[in-house]
């Protein structure tokens, strides 16, 4: 039986590397990155990120078909670590693709994996309200998200300044 498990917590508070030190308990790793590199600092960003990689994860950079990708790999890797959905999210925001049907599917593809899962999401909703309607929507979808996925998923941490914080532990 899979078990997947929702990483949430604010920026740089950890949780991408909790996702990466729990990959690392196996064999072998499909990195799914959502990041999409618009500026300097975020080709920066990348390039470093690749170079930190353990050699026993492949990478597979996507931006949008995510939950296509997830279905491809499945069975392919003993766990598949997507990081990030705030990222894959934002790319479809403002790329003007339908949410609602990109998000269904993903929760398909999460729901009929047979392999374990690690998902990194960004926790939106403790911050102030947003002045603008796609900070806004973008807020309120994020947090959609993050709730539907925590409820298909055996497992939910919030990560908060390095540490694990367990909101949901899977039942066997």
């Amino acid at each position: 039986m899979n078990v997947s498990h929702l990483i949430i917590g604010g920026a740089r508070s950890g949780k991408s590397r909790f996702a990466q030190t729990l990959a690392e308990s196996y064999k072998t790793v499909a990195f799914i990155a959502t990041a999409q590199a618009f500026d300097e600092e975020m080709r920066e960003r990348i390039t470093r990120h690749k170079a930190e990689r353990p050699c026993n994860q492949v990478l597979i950079e996507e931006p949008f078909e995510l939950p296509a990708t997830i279905i491809r790999q499945v069975g392919k890797y003993d766990v598949l670590l997507i990081d990030c959905l705030t990222l894959w999210l934002s790319n479809l925001l403002c790329a003007g693709k339908d949410v609602s049907a990109y998000k269904n599917t993903l929760l398909y593809a999460l729901k009929n994996a047979e392999t374990d899962i690690i998902l990194v999401s960004n926790e939106v909703g403790a911050g102030i309200v947003p002045e603008n309607a796609l900070a806004r929507k973008f807020r309120d979808d994020q947090g959609a998200l993050n709730r539907e996925i925590g409820d298909i998923v055996g497992r939910v941490s919030l990560i908060i300044a390095g540490f694990e914080v367990k909101l949901k532990e899977a039942r066997h």
